[in-house]
């Protein structure tokens, strides 16, 4: 009787003991199942993974998906921590793992992208419009303006008296060899066919027969000059 009495008071004794263990050891699982869940999220190759992690005396069961099998690997890996002395693993390899859930945010977005797009076309269409009928009214300035200028010159040519014919480049040439000090004591005939000037007679130097030339082709109209020019004393 009086060892009955006393298991009975050691049982009582030890009873809250035990259930202070249970709960200590369930607090401590959820935490160790809580620092693995972070582990995997801050790792770049699981990230993007659905991974439940459940901790139950130390053993880590993994479940969920990934797409490859050295994910899978890693995900056991990354499980490892303090307090943990087995790891369950029981993740699933499917080539899409980690894609799903994500098709309706890329339909959304496909769609935006259309919405956009065709915003942008619409704008595009009202952009083109500003600068065809910029460009319309571009030509007509420059148009209006290459008039304006065609007539300036006409008007200036007209003013002048003057228009651009073979008679008119040979006495302008000839015009141009008086008071020449290169020229002087020179004999240099010039004519001119459509607008191609042949020089002839005779210069004193050669210095004096290549400026009779780059005199004649500075002249406006001159479409090549002919150099027939002989150096030396003028003839009688």
């Amino acid at each position: 009787m009086r060892l009955s009495l006393v298991c009975f008071v050691a049982l009582l004794l030890g009873a809250p003991v035990a259930n202070a263990q249970v709960g200590t050891t369930g607090d401590t699982d959820k935490a160790t199942a809580t620092r693995i869940e972070k582990r995997i999220a801050a790792d770049p190759m699981l990230k993007k993974y659905d991974i439940k992690v459940v901790v139950d005396g130390g053993v880590a069961t993994l479940s969920g998906s990934v797409a490859t099998e050295a994910d899978r690997t890693k995900a056991a890996a990354d499980a490892k921590v303090a307090g943990i002395t087995r790891v369950d693993n029981q993740l699933l390899v499917e080539p899409d793992a980690g894609t799903r859930g994500v098709k309706g945010t890329a339909g959304k977005v496909g769609e935006k992208t259309r919405e956009g797009a065709g915003k942008t076309k619409e704008g595009a269409g009202k952009v083109y419009d500003k600068t065809k009928e910029g460009s319309g009214k571009v030509y007509d300035k420059t148009k209006e303006g290459g008039g304006k200028v065609y007539d300036k010159t006409k008007e200036g040519a007209q003013k002048a008296g003057e228009e651009i014919t073979d008679g008119w480049i040979t006495t302008r040439i000839k015009t141009k060899f008086v008071g020449e000090d290169a020229l002087k004591d020179s004999d240099v005939h010039v004519s001119t066919d459509n607008h191609v000037v042949t020089l002839t007679g005779t210069v004193m130097s050669a210095a004096g027969r290549a400026k009779a030339v780059a005199l004649a082709k500075e002249v406006e109209g001159v479409r090549r000059v002919e150099d027939r020019l002989t150096v030396g004393p003028k003839k009688p």
